[in-house]
């Protein structure tokens, strides 16, 4: 998923790492470097170099509980994680809300419905 997503933003000459944990794993990243004491499903780590885009760290355990509410798969939650953190990396934000959470979003649908498209998901 990772791969299709950076080929859909012409990417693919850039590289990146995905970490995929447990809660446990995550809430320790989140705690050491944003002095957020809890899991998340996803952690995005930038890299200043023009080669490495950076990290993306996924709770398994978050995305099952999100795949149940959310009522889709695993592997689609698991995507969706992917988009949400390779967006971060790409300098997106929805933190503040406003135009820049409406264009985050936006271009994460389009990427969804790319990687949907690609069969990418059971």
């Amino acid at each position: 998923m990772a791969e299709t997503v950076l080929k859909s933003l012409e990417l693919s000459d850039r590289e990146m790492s995905v970490l995929v944990t447990g809660d446990d794993g995550i809430r320790d990243l989140n705690r050491r470097f944003r002095k957020i004491d809890r899991p998340t499903d996803v952690l995005s780590f930038e890299m200043e170099d023009e080669r490495l885009l950076g990290d993306i760290v996924i709770s398994v355990e978050t995305a099952a509980r999100q795949a149940r509410d959310f009522k889709v798969s695993l592997e689609e939650e698991l995507g969706r994680l992917v988009v949400h953190g390779v967006l971060h990396l790409l300098g997106y934000d929805h933190v503040k809300g406003g135009a820049q959470a409406r264009k985050m979003r936006a271009k994460e649908e389009e990427l969804m419905k790319m990687l949907r498209e690609e069969g990418c998901f059971l």
